[in-house]
C-alpha cells in the first residue's frame, strides 16, 4: 500500500489556500525587496563574482544541511528540468546580471525601477510554462503596473538604455524564469526543498569558482561587505524563497507574482534609508500607484488550463 509524503500533497492545499500565499508572497518581497541595497554594501570591499556566485555557494552549505537533516528524498525525473531552470535563473541569473549592473554604475534606486518589470514577466512565463490563464482585468491591471514603473524610471532619467540596462532586463528575464519553474514544482514538494535542491545540485560550480574568486580577487572583509554579503547569502539567496515558492503555489504564479510590484517602492526606501540615496514627491506618487494595480490584479480572476488540456511533461 503507498502512502503519501508531504511533498505529495502540498498540491491540494495550494489550491485552497491563495489568501495565506499571497500574505507568504509577500513576505518573499519584503526580505527580497532588501537585496539590491545590501548588494551595494557588498561592492564596498568585494567583487561582483565574488557576490554573484559565492552567495550560492554560501547558500548552499545552509541548503544541504537542511536536507539532510530531514533525510529529504531526491528529486523525481521529471522534476530535474524545471531545478534546472531555477539554477540558471535564480543561482546564477539573476544574482551575478544584477550585481554587474550595480558594479557598472546602476544605482539601487535605478535598479530597482528596471526589475519592477519582474511580475509583468513572471506573469507571462506563468502563462506559458504553469498553465494559467490571467482574465483581460488582470493584464489590464499588470500592465498598468508596468507601465507605472517603466514612467517612473524615465521622469527619474532611467529611460536611456545603458549597458547596466541590459544586464538588468537580462537578470529580470532570469528571475522570472527561475520564479515560474520553482513556482511550479513547489506544487509538488515544498517550496524549501525546490530552492535547497537547486542550491546544492549547483555546488559542483558555485563553491570551487568562489573559492577560485576569493583567492584572486583579494576581498576586503568591511563592516558593510560582510553585512552586505551575508544577507543575500542567507536571505536573498535561500531563506526568502521559502516563503516566495510556498506563496507562488499558494496563489498561483500570475496573481502571487503581482506582489512584486510592491518591491521597487520598497527598495527605493531602503536605498534612501541605508545608502542615502534621494527619495522624492515622484517616488511617493508611483508607490501610490503602484498599490493601486496590486489591489486590482488580486481581484482579477486567474484561471488554470485544465491538466487535459496542456502538454504534460515526460
Amino acid at each position: 500500500m503507498k502512502t503519501k509524503d508531504s511533498a505529495t500533497v502540498i498540491a491540494p492545499i495550494a489550491e485552497n489556500a491563495p489568501g495565506r500565499g499571497l500574505w507568504l508572497a509577500a513576505l518573499g518581497v519584503l526580505i527580497f525587496s532588501f537585496t539590491l541595497p545590501t548588494t551595494v554594501f557588498g561592492l564596498d570591499g568585494l567583487d561582483p563574482y565574488v557576490i554573484g556566485v559565492g552567495r550560492s555557494a554560501a547558500a548552499a552549505v545552509l541548503a544541504a544541511a537542511a536536507l539532510l537533516s530531514v533525510r529529504a528524498r531526491p528529486p523525481r525525473r521529471d522534476q530535474w528540468a524545471g531545478l534546472a531552470v531555477v539554477v540558471a535563473g535564480v543561482v546564477f541569473g539573476f544574482p551575478v546580471l544584477s550585481t554587474l549592473a550595480l558594479d557598472h554604475g546602476a544605482s539601487s534606486a535605478h535598479s530597482a525601477v528596471v526589475v519592477g518589470l519582474l511580475p509583468a514577466t513572471t506573469a507571462a512565463f506563468g502563462v506559458l510554462r504553469a498553465g494559467e490563464r490571467p482574465s483581460r482585468v488582470f493584464w489590464l491591471a499588470c500592465a498598468a503596473g508596468a507601465g507605472c514603473v517603466t514612467g517612473f524610471a524615465v521622469v527619474r532619467g532611467a529611460g536611456r538604455v545603458t549597458a547596466a540596462d541590459l544586464l538588468l532586463f537580462g537578470a529580470l528575464v532570469a528571475a522570472a524564469a527561475g520564479y515560474t519553474e520553482g513556482g511550479r514544482l513547489a506544487r509538488d514538494m515544498p517550496g524549501w526543498r525546490v530552492i535547497s535542491w537547486a542550491l546544492v545540485l549547483a555546488a559542483p560550480i558555485t563553491v570551487p569558482v568562489t573559492a577560485w574568486l576569493l583567492a584572486t580577487t583579494h576581498p576586503d572583509w568591511t563592516g558593510r561587505a560582510v553585512l552586505g554579503f551575508g544577507y543575500v547569502s542567507a536571505l536573498s539567496a535561500y531563506l526568502g524563497f521559502f516563503a516566495w515558492y510556498e506563496g507562488l503555489a499558494r496563489a498561483g504564479i500570475a496573481r502571487g507574482g503581482q506582489v512584486q510590484l510592491v518591491q521597487p517602492m520598497l527598495t527605493l526606501l531602503w536605498s534612501g534609508l541605508l545608502l542615502a540615496e534621494p527619495v522624492d514627491a515622484t517616488t511617493a506618487l508611483a508607490a501610490v500607484a503602484v498599490l493601486v494595480c496590486v489591489a486590482l490584479t488580486q481581484r482579477a480572476r486567474v484561471g488554470r488550463v485544465p491538466a487535459a488540456g496542456r502538454a504534460v511533461s515526460p
